[in-house]
């Protein structure tokens, strides 16, 4: 029994210190703190609070109807942007004496045909073997057979009356002969100011590749740097970009560009450019027509009825074949066909420097017995120039 009594009075004890040790360990620990008051939120004087806690709005003055604007109804204004800067406009080269200023220029590509000459012909014996070489020189810088064989009878005679053959006597010599040959006297000026009315009207044909598009900008800048107004017609509207490019050359030298849309009617092209030409008072219009294989009937046809319809306008007072220099005896094919089409009134040879062969000037004149009246030298906006025989076979001499 004691036993027991004892084992109960333990029991008791260790329970009591147990639950003051637990009491102990709670006192020790401090309590978290508080949360922070929420911010006390103003709402703007203007705008009421929403829902349960709504606060009434505070007055504030307040306009009538008939102290605030309305609009008139008038249309709004449009707010203009600023025009496109217009292209600075170029002022070209004076035409006087340019072919003179690229002598130079043209006499590095020719002098293979009158240096040959001068050499064959300062040889002390001129036997028949000279003679044929002298006929190959010509023939192989495209002169053509006639009139080799005509310079070369008439080189002969003169020889046997000169007797002796300074080096001056022969360049004095050949020189004549070759102006002969070119024509000093055939007429060159390119007709933009016919006596009884404006404008003057000039198709520039050829092939395709033959830079024809580049010579019809080329040309007007001659016509401007000669004190005339110039209207380009855009009459080649099969040849993607062709119209853009014609209307950059205008731009530069301030020449308007007449154009229509693309694979449009280009004789209708051709017709507004006249007319518009006529209207404003300009000197000249040139029209750029499509660059037409001479082989396709079809569209050389069309070339045909392009001059027909300008000419309910005014008669064509030029019609300038665009030829490719270094196409030598093939050029003469299509200038055949052309004249065919249309009336070939004067030749522009382009690419005259280069690898081009200085006798071309001679063939092309023979066959159409129309005169070269400009030529292209170089790739420069200003290369283009009249063409004078004098100038031409001096470079083809050398000095």
């Amino acid at each position: 029994m004691e036993i027991v009594i004892l084992a109960v009075v333990i029991a008791v004890v260790v329970f009591v210190a147990l639950g003051g040790l637990i009491v102990g360990s709670r006192r020790k620990k401090q309590p978290p703190p508080p949360p922070p008051a929420a911010p006390d939120i103003t709402a703007p004087p203007a705008e009421p609070h929403v829902g349960d806690e709504a606060e009434t709005p505070r007055e504030e003055p307040r306009r009538t109807i008939e102290e605030v604007d309305l609009p008139d109804g008038s249309a709004p204004v449009a707010v203009e942007e600023p025009p496109a800067e217009a292209p600075e406009i170029e002022i070209p080269e004076p035409t006087a004496g340019r072919l003179v200023r690229l002598r130079a220029r043209l006499s590095r590509s020719q002098n293979a045909l009158g240096q040959g000459l001068l050499t064959l012909l300062s040889r002390e014996h001129l036997d028949e073997d000279t003679w044929e070489e002298i006929e190959d020189t010509l023939l192989t810088a495209d002169v053509g057979v006639q009139p080799t064989q005509e310079l070369v009878e008439r080189l002969r005679e003169r020889v046997k009356v000169l007797g002796t053959r300074t080096p001056v006597e022969l360049r004095t010599l050949l020189r004549e002969e070759l102006l002969t040959l070119v024509g000093r006297d055939m007429d060159r000026v390119v007709k933009t100011e016919p006596e009884d009315r404006k404008p003057g009207i000039v198709m520039v044909v050829g092939v395709n590749g033959t830079g024809k598009t580049t010579t019809t900008g080329k040309l007007a800048r001659v016509l401007v740097a000669d004190g005339q107004s110039v209207v380009l017609g855009a009459a080649d509207t099969f040849r993607a970009a062709a119209a853009d490019q014609l209307q950059t050359w205008g731009e530069r030298v301030g020449a308007h560009t007449v154009r229509g849309p693309e694979a449009g009617d280009p004789a209708s092209v051709a017709f507004d450019a006249v007319k518009e030409g006529k209207e404003t008072g300009a000197n000249v219009v040139l029209i750029d027509t499509a660059g037409r294989l001479h082989t396709k009937t079809g569209l050389m046809d069309e070339l045909g009825k392009v001059k027909r319809v300008v000419e309910k306008h005014a008669p064509v007072d030029e019609v300038l074949l665009v030829l490719d220099a270094t196409t030598g005896q093939n050029g003469l094919v299509q200038a055949r066909v052309f004249a065919e089409v249309v009336d070939i009134t004067g030749i522009v040879l382009t690419k005259l420097d280069g690898t081009a062969k200085g006798g071309i000037v001679v063939a092309v004149q023979r066959e159409l017995g129309v005169p070269v009246k400009l030529v292209g030298l170089g790739e420069g906006a200003d290369d283009l120039a009249p063409f004078e025989p004098e100038a031409f076979v001096d470079a083809l001499i050398g000095e």
